[in-house]
C-alpha cells in the first residue's frame, strides 16, 4: 500500500471505521446523523489519499480488501488517539483568573467549587485587563473576573456580580461610629487607596467615582500588599480606603478596624465573567450555570462605559 499523503483526515478515518462495524454505509451514514452520499464521499476521499481501495462493495453491502484489512488496526487507533486526546482536554483543570486571592472572584470561585467538589480548579491570578483578556483569546487561561472598560473583541463576557463597596477605617477616624455612611458623607475626607495602578481597570472604575461624586482618591505611597495597608488604617487617624463588601481580610483586634456600608447610592465594583465561545471545557459550562448574570439593581451606581446592561 502506497501511502500519497502524509496527513489524512481523522473524520474520514473514524468514518471507515463505522462503515466497517455496520457492514453497509445506510447503516453509517444513520450512525454518525450524515447522508449516505456524504458517507461515500468521506471514504473516496479517504482512498483517494492513501492511494487504495479500501472496500469492495457487494449485493450485501461492502467488504474489505486487503488494503483494507491492513488500514483498519491503524484506523482504529488513530480514532481512540483521538478520543483519548480530547478526553485528557476536557479531565484537565479548569483554568480561571480571579485577580487577587482576597478578592471577590475568588470567595465566588470557592462557592462554585464547594457546589462542584469533583471539578478540578487552576486559580490565576494575572495583573490588568489587558493581560486577562489576551490570556483568554490565547487559551491560557478558561475564564477571567474583569471591571470591563470596553466590549473586549474575540471574547464574551458578561456582568455576574455588582459587588458593595465599604469603606474601612481605624477607630480613631472622623467616620468610624458610623453604622452607615452616604457617599456625600465622605466629601473632604481623603480616600487613601496605594494599590491604585495608573492605567488599570480598577483606576478608571476610582477614577469615575471620584468624578461622580466629588471624592478625593489617594493614591500616593508604595503599596507594601494588604497587612501593611491595615496597618497604616489601625496607626493613622484619618486614613480610610475603599474594599468591596466580600474582600476577605483578617487583622488582629486590637486594631479596631471599621467596616462601614456605602448607601445614596451604593457604589457597586462590576466584575464580569471572560470567556472564549468556542471554549468547549465542561467546567467552564458548569461556571457559567452556576454565576447567574447581573444586573445594576436601583440604588447602585457603576461607572456609565461598563458594557453591561443596568
Amino acid at each position: 500500500m502506497v501511502v500519497r499523503s502524509a496527513f489524512v483526515d481523522l473524520t474520514a478515518v473514524r468514518t471507515f471505521v463505522t462503515v466497517v462495524a455496520t457492514g453497509q454505509f445506510q447503516e453509517a451514514a444513520g450512525e454518525l446523523s450524515i447522508t449516505q452520499q456524504a458517507v461515500s464521499k468521506r471514504v473516496a476521499a479517504l482512498e483517494k489519499d492513501l492511494g487504495v481501495r479500501l472496500f469492495a462493495r457487494t449485493p450485501r453491502g461492502v467488504q474489505l480488501t486487503v488494503d483494507g484489512q491492513a488500514f483498519l488496526p491503524h484506523a482504529k487507533e488513530l480514532v481512540a488517539a483521538a478520543a483519548r486526546a480530547l478526553a485528557a482536554v476536557h479531565r484537565r483543570p479548569l483554568r480561571v483568573d480571579v485577580l487577587r486571592n482576597h478578592l471577590a472572584p475568588a470567595v465566588l470561585m470557592r462557592d462554585f467549587h464547594r457546589a462542584h467538589p469533583a471539578l478540578e480548579l487552576d486559580v490565576a491570578t494575572l495583573f490588568d485587563a489587558t493581560t486577562a483578556i489576551e490570556a483568554v483569546r490565547t487559551g491560557s487561561v478558561d475564564a477571567s473576573f474583569r471591571a470591563l472598560t470596553a466590549p473586549p473583541s474575540g471574547v464574551a463576557a458578561v456582568m455576574v456580580h455588582a459587588e458593595p463597596l465599604q469603606l474601612l477605617t481605624g477607630s480613631a477616624h472622623p467616620l468610624a461610629s458610623a453604622p452607615v455612611l452616604g457617599l456625600a458623607d465622605l466629601v473632604g475626607h481623603p480616600i487613601w487607596m496605594p494599590g491604585v495602578v495608573p492605567g488599570t481597570e480598577w483606576a478608571a472604575y476610582y477614577a469615575a467615582l471620584a468624578t461622580a461624586f466629588d471624592l478625593t482618591i489617594d493614591v500616593s505611597g508604595p503599596n507594601f500588599g494588604v497587612e501593611s495597608l491595615l496597618d497604616a488604617l489601625a496607626e493613622h487617624p484619618t486614613r480610610a480606603t475603599f474594599v468591596g463588601s466580600q474582600t476577605l481580610l483578617t487583622w488582629p483586634a486590637a486594631y479596631g478596624l471599621r467596616r462601614i456600608p456605602l448607601r445614596n447610592p451604593i457604589p457597586v465594583y462590576p466584575h464580569s465573567l471572560l470567556w472564549r465561545a468556542d471554549n468547549s471545557h465542561p467546567a467552564l459550562t458548569a461556571l457559567r450555570t452556576f454565576l447567574v448574570p447581573e444586573t445594576l439593581r436601583e440604588g447602585m451606581w457603576a461607572p456609565e462605559w461598563i458594557p453591561c446592561p443596568k
